[in-house]
C-alpha cells in the first residue's frame, strides 16, 4: 500500500506480542542511548516490550509498520493513565486529574523525518482521551532537540517541570549514615496512611498508591527520624504527634522490569573501573569510590515517594538514601532518586553527578482542544510547586 505521493504507508496499531516482539526489540536497540562511536546505555526489557508500563491501571503500546515490508516494525510508543493529585490549592481534599503519561517514543532511523513520530503521538493521545484523561506528559532529556521540538512545537506541550535524577552507585563498603538519624521500616499499610495524608496534594501523586506499595517489585517504606527520645506508636500516634524532624521514602527494583548496561566502554574504562572495585573489596575501610560493574547487564533501584518535615528534614532524607544504597549491596549497581528543581531534601542526597542529570524536562499539555478548566486554570501552564511524586512504575 502506497500513500497520495506514492510512498509506502505507515500503518500504526496495537502491539501484538505473538508477532511483533523480534521488531520491537530490533528498534528499541537502534535507538540506544549515547553518542555515535561513543557509549550507549543499552535497556533489556527481559523479552518483554510492554514490562515497563505493565504495572500501570491502564496501559497501551503501538507499534508502526511500513506496509513496503508487512511485519517490519519502523516505531513504537508506550502509554500509560492514571488518576494523580495535580498539586493545584483547593479547600477540602486534595485535586486529582486523569492524566497520560507517554514514554518509550522510538523511530528507527530510516523512517525518520516522514511524521511517523507525530502519527504515533496523535494515536495515543486519542486512546488518552478515550481513557478519560485530561492532560498528556512526557519526560525526556533537555538535550534531545528533536524530541523536545516534536512536542512543543508540533505537538503543542509547554515546557512543564525539570527535575533532577541523582544516581549513587553501590559499593562494596557501606557509606557513612548520618549518626543522628535513626531509620526503621513501615508496613504497607502504615505507609498508605502516612503517604496520604501527608502527600496526598503532592503534584503527581497517584490515587492508587496502596497499589503500588503492594506491588511485588516494591522492595518496603522507611521512615528516617532526627529525635533522639522518638519511638514509634504507630502511625495515628505519629501523625498525631510527630517528630522534630522526619522523612520518608520506599523502594523499588527496576531489575525486576529491565536491566541496563554501558556499551562501548574502552578497554582501559573496564580495567581502571575493575581494579576499583577490586580495591573496595579488599580493603573495605578505605570506602574507595569504586565502579560498580556498569559494563555487563545490571540491576538498579528507584527510590519514590521522597517527603519529609522539620528542620533536619534533608538530613532524615540523607539518612534514608544511604540506607538505600547499603542495602542494595551485592543486589543491585546504582540506586537513584528523582526530585523536584525546587525540593529542599534534594541538597543533601549523596549522588555522582557523573552518573546523575542534574536538570530533566517534562512537557505536559490540556488534552481536548487545549482548553483551561472553568476557573480558567491549566495545570500545564502553572508554577512548580516544592515537591513531586515520581511514579516507579513508569520509570
Amino acid at each position: 500500500m502506497e500513500d497520495a505521493e506514492g510512498k509506502p504507508r505507515v500503518i500504526i496499531r496495537e502491539y501484538s506480542p505473538s508477532t511483533d516482539r523480534a521488531g520491537t526489540e530490533a528498534v528499541d536497540r537502534e535507538c540506544e542511548v549515547g553518542q555515535p562511536g561513543g557509549m550507549s546505555l543499552h535497556a533489556d526489557l527481559l523479552g518483554d516490550p510492554v514490562a515497563r508500563i505493565r504495572h500501570s491501571p491502564a496501559y497501551l503500546m503501538l507499534v508502526a509498520e511500513t506496509s513496503a515490508q508487512p511485519g517490519r516494525i519502523v516505531g513504537l510508543i508506550r502509554g500509560t493513565v492514571k488518576s494523580v493529585a495535580t498539586g493545584k490549592s483547593c479547600p477540602g481534599a486534595p485535586a486529582f486529574a486523569s492524566v497520560g503519561y507517554i514514554l518509550g517514543l522510538r523511530v528507527s532511523p530510516s523512517h525518520r523525518r516522514m511524521g511517523v513520530a507525530l502519527r504515533l503521538v496523535g494515536h495515543l493521545e486519542r486512546w488518552f482521551a478515550l481513557m478519560g484523561a485530561e492532560y498528556a506528559y512526557m519526560a525526556t532529556d533537555k538535550s534531545n532537540e528533536a524530541s523536545v521540538q516534536l512536542f512543543t512545537g508540533r505537538c503543542g506541550y509547554s515546557k512543564f517541570r525539570t527535575p533532577s535524577l541523582l544516581v549513587h552507585p553501590v559499593h562494596a563498603h557501606r557509606l557513612r549514615a548520618p549518626r543522628r538519624a535513626a531509620v526503621l521500616p513501615l508496613d504497607a499499610r502504615d505507609a498508605e496512611q502516612l503517604y496520604r495524608r501527608r502527600f496526598g496534594h503532592v503534584e503527581l501523586f497517584p490515587a492508587d498508591i496502596g497499589a503500588v506499595l503492594a506491588n511485588r517489585l516494591s522492595l518496603g517504606t522507611f521512615l528516617a527520624v532526627v529525635d533522639e527520645g522518638f519511638k514509634w506508636r504507630g502511625v495515628e500516634h505519629f501523625l498525631a504527634s510527630p517528630p522534630a524532624s522526619w522523612a520518608v521514602a520506599s523502594l523499588w527494583d527496576c531489575g525486576g522490569v529491565f536491566r541496563l548496561e554501558m556499551r562501548g566502554a574502552s578497554r582501559l574504562r573496564r580495567a581502571a573501573a575493575a581494579a576499583s572495585r577490586a580495591l573496595d573489596r579488599a580493603a573495605k575501610w578505605m570506602r574507595v569510590p569504586s565502579v560498580p560493574d556498569f559494563f555487563r547487564p545490571f540491576a538498579g533501584w528507584f527510590a519514590y515517594g521522597l517527603g519529609g518535615e522539620g528542620d533536619d528534614a534533608a538530613l532524615a532524607a540523607k539518612a534514608l538514601y544511604v540506607s538505600f544504597v547499603n542495602r542494595a549491596r551485592g543486589r543491585a549497581a546504582a540506586v537513584a532518586v528523582e526530585v523536584a528543581a525546587l525540593d529542599p531534601l534534594r541538597r543533601r542526597l549523596p549522588h555522582w553527578r557523573s552518573l546523575s542529570c542534574a536538570e530533566d524536562l517534562w512537557c505536559m499539555k490540556r488534552l481536548g482542544g487545549g482548553e483551561s478548566g472553568a476557573d480558567g486554570w491549566d495545570w500545564a501552564k502553572s508554577a512548580p510547586g516544592q515537591s513531586i511524586f515520581v511514579d516507579p512504575r513508569e520509570v
